[in-house]
Order: C-alpha cells, then structure tokens, then sequence
C-alpha cells in the first residue's frame, strides 16, 4: 500500500498534471430529430470553440477542466447553453443536444444572457442542479437528496433523513421523475405514503442535472402540492466501454457505460451497503443493509425515432442489534422500532417520435412497493408479545401520451395520463384509547384508476421581452364520487415573465394544483370498510401564488428574490389525533394509514433570496435565504403552526478548483427550531398503553406548543485525482458537522428499572389496566462530528 500511494504523489510531482478531454457529439433539432450543421459552438468563458459539420457532429479538443457547459449558436435557432457537462480525461466524453427552433439571430450577448435556466411556463421557482455540485457537494457524501437542500425553500426537519420540506409543505407533497418516469420511491427504507428516509436511491454517477420546480409547475406534471424534481441522466459512452467503482461513507458502487450497438448506448450500475457493518462496530441498536441497482438503455433507431429503457430499484433490510452498546438511548431505540424489509423497483420505457415540427413523446412503467414491518414487545418473539404486524404492496402501472410542437413561436404540449394502481395491506396492531387496549386487524385490497389530461401554451411579445404561458390540467379516479368528475379537479396555471432590461427580470406565476391523498389513506379499512372512502375525502387542493425579480449582473451571476403564498384546503385530517396530515410524515412509521376526512386548510407563505455565481475563475457560490410559516388548522379551525415551520433557513455552498486537480468545497446550513407536541405523561404511565406502543404518547392538545432550538451545521470536503493514460482515482475527505454541533432533540420518556434490569411498576397491586409504570425523562442529542473518506476509480 505505501510502494502505491508513493508511486500515486510521484507521478503527481514530475507529471504535467495538465491532461486534456476530448468532447464528441451531436447537435439535432429538438422537435424533428434532424442533424443542425454549422452551429457555432464555445466553451463558456473560453475562446475555445468548433463548429458542427453537415450531419451535425463535433468535436472540442485540449479541454482542461472537470466541468464545463457549452454555448451553441445557428442562424433559425434559439441560442442555447448546455448543462453543466463532466469531461473525462482517460476517453472521450459523447453528448447529444438539442436546438429549439426560433427565429433569433446569432448575438452573443443573447446567448451569455441565458447563462441560467428559464422557461415560459416556469419563469420563478425553478432551478438548476449540475453534475459539478451533485458529484463534489460538501455534506452530501454522494447522496442527491441531500444535495438537494442547499436550494431556496428547501428544508430538511432531522440531519439523518432525507426529508424534503419545500416551502413549509410535507415532504409527501413532492413527485420526482427520471428522464420521464414518475419514480414514487426516491430513499432506501422510505416512509411509505410520503417521500422521506435516510439515504438517496439514485446513483449519483448517472445523474447529469436536476430542475427543481417549487411552483409554477409543467401541467404535464401532475398529483404534486410543493414540488417536482425533474432527474436527468447521462447517455451512455457511443465509442467504448468504460467503468467506475467508488467506496463512499456507506456503500460500495460499480457503475458500467458503453456501446450495446452502432444506434444503441447504455449505462448500469449496482450498490451495496456496508451499514450493517459499521452499526455493529459502533454499537448502534440497528443494522440496516440496502442495497440498489439501475440501468439505462438509449437506442436511436433513426432520424425520427428513439426509445429510451430504464429501471432503478432498491433492497432494504433492516434489523434489530441483539447486542447494542448498554445506554438508556439504545434501550429507548430498541423498545419502540420495529424490524422493517422493502423492496421496491420502477421500470419504464420512453418513446420519441419526430415530425416535421413536433414530436410525440410516450411513457409507459411500471413501479411496485413491497413494505413490511413488525414489532414485538421486548422484542421477544412469542404471540403474546406481538404488537405490530404490517404488510403492504403498492403497484402503479402508467401511460403518458403528449406531443409538443413550436408553429410560428408557440410552444404547445397537450396530452394525456392513464393509471392503474393496485394496493393491498395487512395490519394488525395494539392500540391503547380511550384508556382501554384495542386490537385492530384488517385486510385492505384496492384497485383504483387514475385518468387525466393537460395542455399548455406560451408565446413570446414585444421583441421577446414579454413572455405568457397558460397551462390547463384536471384528474380524476374511480375511487369514489367525490374523485371522478374532471371538473372538481380543475387546475389552471398562468406565468408571465418581463425583460425590464437585458439584465433585469420580472416575473409571476398563479396556479391551483391538486393531490390525491396516499393510497395507505386510500385503503385504510375500519370494521372491513373504507372509512375515508365513507368520510367522503377528495383532492387535496393548493393555490400558488409566485412573484420574483432577477438581476443578472454579468454572464455567470444570478440574484434573485421571490415571494410566495400557498393556499391549501381539503387536507386531510387525523381523527384520531385531531391535527392535520400536512404535520405528519417525517419519521420511519407508514403515513396516512388512519381515518381521516377532509377537513383542514392551511397556508404556507414567505419568501426567498437566491445569490449565485459561477465565476470564470472557477469559484463557485450558492447562497440561499428563506423565511417561510407554515400553519395549519386545528379541530377548532384555529391556524397554528405545522411541524415544518422553521420560519428561517439559510445556506451557503462554496466549492474552488484548485491547481493539480485539488477542489475544496464548504456548506454551513441554519434551520430555524421546529416546533413540536411534548409527551402525555398520565396515558404514557399506564403499563398496557407503554406496552403497546414501547414510547411515550404525545399530548395532541398542546400540539406543536413547543419549539426546539435553532440547528446549524458546518461541512467541509476537500477532493483530489490522479489521471494516468488509461485509468484515473480519485480520493476525498469529507466531514460533517465540523463544530460538532450538538442539537438538543424533544425530551422522551423511558421505563425505569431496578437493579434486576426489571421495570419498576409503581402500584402491581392493582388490575393490570391501572397498573402504572414509573418512567423517567430521556434527553437526546443529534449532531456528530462524521468523517469520510472516498475513493472513485475509472477505468
């Protein structure tokens, strides 16, 4: 190992250091598929540059830097700049882009001026993720859903999930789609019914960019309240076979891209946790292992077809430590958290077909959710000891028909959606209410389906200045009468965007979206019924309203601020617990499986201050500030504060390419303190209600009347490679939580025992429904200092 690393710091001594990439591709016409020659193309910030030849092909040369994204110019064309593209140094990089139709002219300053991404129909509230920040972000480990809370109103409730509080909205208000595939399971060991869990399924080495969308959504994304993650992934290398292996903070990874065929590329990768591993080591209650696979296969069969295969699916296997470190935390831990196993998996296809001025796009997949858990009372596995048994699948199969043109610069997309969603679940588990156990069981099988259609429309007035679109959508289901007429769905969009000058923007956007609650909600069964079906729950509906100002002051700076207001209503609203679903959602249990009715309203609303740059001398700098309330209703219909309202967030990314292929970057994160429901220490007490549940019970009428201090964080990563002829590695350094900032989490409760490891029950005498146990307080932290290091290896 030393004869290695020595060899590795000589070579990067005497070396040049200074290897070049070589990006090869194709330029074609976004709505005819046909090859655009003589297009203009730089490298941004360079005067390095090239032009297409008859059939479109390029090819740019003596590239020195990691990433970079290309301007591209052509008379009859809008100008267009690339995402943000990696270049390799050991082969050449293969990319496809694509040219819109229009009727600008070549101007330099038109093309530099849209340096950051904007659309017609989401002129606000959309925002661009490249591949510099996904793959080199400090904090992140490699995880993009933790890339994605460096972004304006996004928040994140706990440091080890990967909930995404959007704009004060519940985290099972998002959607997500890769290359065009609605992807309903985004984290390992997730809550089902929402979107949350502790570490990201998709392989950060395919992913080439992500648009965020908070508001102003496409209308042909639907079923989505706070926001839609549109993930882009890489083609496959169209000229030889290439691999990459990693060694991250959790997993192992081994990723494949190459040729199947002359028309045909594709891209495949598997990982696998060593969790269970570390946990052990550590001492920790659990064990958790995931492990994940995806693949991607694009073939253009010719001119005016292509089709695109995919598949990403997960693994996760979760278990109890019988042998923890001795601590009260670990105790507490062991006596509430179930053993838990999922599986899941999304496959799907993607058919393009060009015409002279439009195409057609089709999507069909297919996605299947197996989850099951159980819970035994100190953990011993007897029949009496059973307090929670749960089984579950969710299978979705989808159709997704549009076609989009431009005629005489509109920009038109209608079409339509079909679905067909299956969801079957057994429970059985120990309920304490009303001071008395209750057994609750039951079977639920539901077959539901889904229908809707959508359009939009935009066009460009007053010499580009002026811009409108205007977006319709409605759903429906079978489900029940209060879900199947189009018209109760009915969900407009309008934005408009003005160029005040070239430097100054000013933009708006209104829409009403709608949500069909969780199937888990959908299939929740009481005395063999659906109650919520009989309760006559509907759409969740939320108005947006969206205004922003953008100042450009130079080709690579962007400074925006936006206001905000989300109006919901017909949320759903427990009536166990009698506080609203738009508070819940945030931790390991299944969410919405309750009766509830569609009751409570609330409004989220704030604003947002976005400052970035991506400076030519390869500093780049994300500073985002938001200040959002979040509240909703109560049983008296009175607004108070939901379990997201941090009121302040704040973030700031800076990563520097350094000399040598060294890249350092840093993120500090500030949450304001979320408010939570301290515990009902009289019902946690009685020995039946601790023993079905193994925590203390909340006091739901003091719901969210406390609030915990503010969390902040410090990341820090520091990154270098080594490329040789054939082959390159990569190590990095990353630590989270630098400062070891400690956050103090809501006090617990705990069963005290005696000096025989027995609980202490403070009156045995009595009938064993008022026996009592005696508990004590539990004070917990989160927050600690986590070091990595990685190593990525091509080849």
């Amino acid at each position: 190992m030393k004869i290695i690393i020595t060899i590795i710091l000589l070579y990067s001594f005497f070396s040049s250091h200074a290897q070049q990439g070589i990006i090869n591709g194709r330029i074609i016409n976004e709505l005819t598929g046909d090859p655009i020659p003589f297009v203009n193309i730089i490298i941004s910030n360079t005067n390095i540059g090239t032009m297409s030849d008859s059939l479109g092909h390029f090819e740019l040369s003596g590239i020195k830097d990691e990433f970079i994204r290309l301007q591209l110019s052509s008379l009859g064309f809008e100008p267009f700049i690339s995402e943000v593209i990696y270049v390799s140094k050991i082969k050449n990089t293969s990319i496809e882009l694509k040219m819109t139709p229009g009727s600008e002219t070549i101007n330099e300053v038109t093309v530099k001026g849209r340096t950051f991404i904007s659309k017609p129909e989401s002129p606000v509230s959309l925002q661009s993720i490249g591949v510099d920040l996904i793959e080199k972000s400090a904090g992140a480990n490699r995880d993009i859903s933790k890339v994605l809370q460096s972004f304006p109103g996004v928040g994140n409730p706990l440091s080890f999930r990967n909930d995404l509080i959007v704009r004060g909205g519940s985290p099972a208000e998002n959607k997500f789609y890769l290359d065009g595939i609605e992807i309903p399971t985004l984290n390992h060991f997730s809550t089902q019914g929402s979107s949350g869990g502790p570490i990201g399924i998709l392989n950060v080495d395919f992913i080439r960019e992500v648009q965020f969308y908070s508001s102003a959504f496409p209308a042909s994304r639907g079923n989505s309240l706070s926001s839609i993650f549109e993930f882009s992934q890489k083609d496959g290398d169209q000229d030889q076979t290439s691999f990459k292996g990693s060694v991250g903070a959790s997993e192992l990874s081994l990723s494949i891209n190459g040729p199947l065929s002359k028309k045909t590329t594709y891209i495949a990768g598997v990982r696998r946790s060593y969790l269970q591993f570390l946990f052990d080591q550590l001492g920790l209650p659990f064990l958790p292992t995931f492990n994940d696979f995806l693949f991607k296969t694009k073939t253009r069969i010719n001119a005016h077809n292509e089709i695109t295969f995919l598949g990403v699916g997960a693994l996760d296997q979760f278990k109890l430590n019988p042998s923890p470190e001795p601590s009260d935390e670990n105790n507490y831990i062991l006596s509430y958290i179930p053993t838990n196993n999922q599986w899941n998996y999304t496959v799907g296809t993607v058919y393009k077909h060009f015409f002279n001025n439009s195409y057609a796009t089709i999507a069909i997949s297919r996605s299947h959710l197996n989850n099951s858990s159980y819970k035994y009372r100190d953990n011993i596995e007897t029949d009496e000891n059973l307090t929670y048994d749960y089984q579950s699948n969710e299978i979705e199969n989808k159709l997704r028909v549009e076609l989009t043109a431009k005629p005489n610069q509109y920009s038109i997309n209608i079409g339509t959606n079909l679905e067909f969603g299956e969801y079957n679940n057994y429970t059985y588990s120990k309920i304490f209410s009303n001071n008395t156990l209750l057994e609750q069981q039951y079977n639920s099988d539901l077959s539901i389906i889904k229908w809707g259609v959508f359009g939009s429309v935009s066009h460009p007035f007053i010499d580009n200045r002026l811009s409108l679109a205007l977006g319709i959508r409605m759903d429906a289901t079978n489900y029940s009468s209060q879900t199947n007429n189009f018209t109760d769905q009915f969900s407009p969009r309008f934005s408009a965007s003005y160029l005040l000058s070239n430097r100054l923007v000013l933009s708006g956007s209104v829409g009403q979206y709608f949500q069909l609650p969780s199937y888990t909600t959908l299939g929740y069964r009481k005395n063999n019924t659906l109650i919520n079906k009989q309760n006559k729950i509907s759409y969740i509906k939320s108005n947006h309203f969206v205004l922003g100002i953008e100042f450009r002051p130079n080709d690579y700076t962007r400074l925006s601020f936006e206001g905000f207001i989300k109006d919901y209503s017909q949320y759903p609203f427990s009536v166990t617990d009698s506080v609203s679903l738009a508070s819940k959602g945030s931790n390991y249990d299944v969410f919405g499986d309750e009766e509830v009715t569609s009751s409570s309203s609330g409004r989220t609303n704030g604003f947002e201050l976005l400052f970035k740059q991506r400076s030519p001398k390869k500093l780049s700098l994300l500073l985002s500030y938001t200040f959002v309330r979040s509240e909703f209703t109560d049983i008296n219909n009175k607004l108070i504060p939901s379990s997201w309202d941090s009121k302040h967030l704040f973030t700031a990314t800076i990563s520097k390419k350094l000399k040598r292929n060294w890249d350092i970057g840093i993120k500090w994160r500030y949450i304001g303190g979320l408010p939570y429901t301290p515990y009902d220490f009289e019902k946690s007490s009685f020995v039946v209600a601790w023993n079905s549940r193994g925590r203390e019970y909340l006091d739901y009428s003091k719901f969210n009347t406390e609030r915990l201090d503010p969390f902040h964080q410090l990341d820090f990563r520091i990154d270098k490679t080594y490329t040789f002829n054939t082959w390159s590695i990569g190590f990095y350094f990353d630590i989270q939580n630098l400062y070891n900032k400690q956050s103090k989490n809501a006090e617990r409760l705990i069963v005290a025992k005696n000096s025989n490891n027995e609980p202490i029950i403070l009156n045995p005498e009595a009938p064993l429904n008022e026996q009592k146990y005696q508990l004590k307080t539990l004070q917990t932290y989160s927050g600690t200092v986590l070091p990595t290091i990685g190593i990525n290896i091509e080849f």
